[in-house]
């Protein structure tokens, strides 16, 4: 094989290492549904792998990858973005799950080990040594060792692993054979992959353009150009940058996402946690997904807007909020507003909406609150047995589901400095797709 420091510089990677059996592997897991459907993971796994397979580890540095791969500014602190780590991670386990699957009678496999990012490859039958490649070098690794616990850290982590791994095992055995309860089990199911997608910065970014963006807007690569003033102090443009760029979420998001790993049991090795921005519109024909927060903070929901009878409705950018019952029944409001603010004291109203997917090949289920404390109301309404059975009254669903049932669900929280205390079904609608 050629040094690869002397090719032409027009030879691809691709083409250059074709009849490597490492990348042949890399191509036929490259090709899978769990890739296909992420914008992201492709990418890093073939910097990963290039980098790799040229031995060139000065390249798999956190900062590096960083800015190779995510876009970010030379010279980003990765101990505040942690966008390489939380998709590395998640990338160690799609592996996994390939060689458990799709890949159980490939005879060579593939890892990232903890503690680096360069790739390892070895024989299916042989277990492998530990590899000498470079640790993490981000800020965070840096500051421990500056603080004296270097020593004192591989007690600290193993005790960690223990406590920690008790209570996992602990979970997992309560829920092995327990059974999902409806309305979550219409979206995380045995062999399917569910993706759970919160909201991130960049929705707080439109009270400063002052202006309402569509998800095309969202999703184009000059977003952030788009919406912010011409002429910035410099620190406020930094700020601007880094909420952009940043994987940020709410608490009540957070919540919501915690609370579907709990009910999911033993399949919540099913679930992928990602942020709105991230995902990729190509993969809503397939699949489930659970997307959290309304049109203001995670704008895929807005795709699904025609098929509802409660829509979100926002009086001017960061005023008043409210939910326009489109098609009052006797009884029924013609308007719902919520708080005036995150944090205040009063009533807040969230939906919770269940719908087939673009193409049937699987379920949507929305949690949309007007604030986060409707969001998070409905965290603990799927959370809570009395609560969804309050559900299945409020639909008329008598004994379990065993078929699809699409539905919306308006829902009352009465807050108390910021926290919901009492939750209640204002009406719901059936939805026939």
């Amino acid at each position: 094989m050629q040094n690869p420091q002397t090719l032409p510089h027009y030879v691809s990677f691709e083409e250059e290492f074709s009849s490597d059996p490492r990348w042949q592997l890399l191509e036929r897991i490259l090709q899978t549904s769990p890739f296909q459907k992420s914008s992201r993971l492709p990418t890093l796994l073939r910097y990963l792998a290039e980098q790799s397979i040229r031995c060139s580890f000065d390249e798999l540095t956190e900062q590096r990858i960083g800015t190779a791969v995510f876009g970010k500014p030379t010279g980003y602190s990765p101990a505040e973005d942690s966008a390489v780590r939380v998709h590395v991670r998640q990338l160690r386990l799609r592996l996994h799950e390939y060689f458990a699957c799709e890949g159980r009678e490939e005879t060579l496999i593939v890892d990232i080990p903890k503690g680096s990012y360069a790739l390892t490859f070895h024989n299916a039958h042989i277990r492998p040594s530990l590899p000498e490649f470079p640790t993490l070098d981000s800020e965070v690794e840096h500051k421990r060792r500056q603080f004296g616990f270097r020593n004192a850290m591989p007690w600290i982590a193993l005790l960690a692993a223990v406590v920690c791994g008790s209570g996992w095992y602990s979970a997992v055995k309560a829920n092995r054979n327990a059974s999902i309860p409806w309305p979550i089990s219409a979206v995380v199911q045995s062999g399917e992959q569910t993706t759970v997608v919160v909201s991130d910065g960049r929705s707080m970014l439109r009270l400063l353009a002052q202006r309402q963006f569509t998800l095309e807007d969202y999703l184009k690569p000059d977003f952030l150009g788009s919406i912010t003033p011409p002429h910035m102090d410099g620190s406020v443009a930094r700020l601007v940058k880094y909420i952009s760029d940043s994987q940020i979420t709410s608490f009540a998001d957070t919540m919501v996402a915690s609370t579907f790993v709990k009910l999911a049991g033993a399949r919540s090795d099913k679930l992928i946690l990602c942020t709105a921005r991230d995902l990729n519109r190509r993969a809503l024909d397939q699949g489930n997904f659970v997307f959290v927060g309304g049109p203001t903070s995670n704008p895929w929901v807005s795709l699904y807007t025609d098929k509802l009878n409660f829509e979100v409705v926002e009086d001017g950018i960061g005023g008043r909020m409210y939910f326009l019952n489109k098609k009052p029944l006797p009884g029924e409001q013609a308007t719902y507003e919520g708080l005036r603010y995150t944090g205040s004291g009063g009533e807040d109203y969230a939906t919770l909406s269940l719908l087939p997917n673009s193409s049937g090949q699987g379920n949507v289920l929305m949690l949309q609150g007007l604030r986060e404390e409707g969001t998070e109301a409905l965290g603990i309404l799927l959370a809570d047995e009395k609560d969804r059975t309050e559900l299945n009254r409020a639909l008329e669903i008598h004994g379990n589901r065993n078929n699809p049932m699409y539905f919306e669900a308006l829902v009352r929280a009465r807050t108390v400095a910021g926290a919901p205390v009492s939750i209640s079904i204002v009406a719901t609608r059936i939805i026939h797709p």
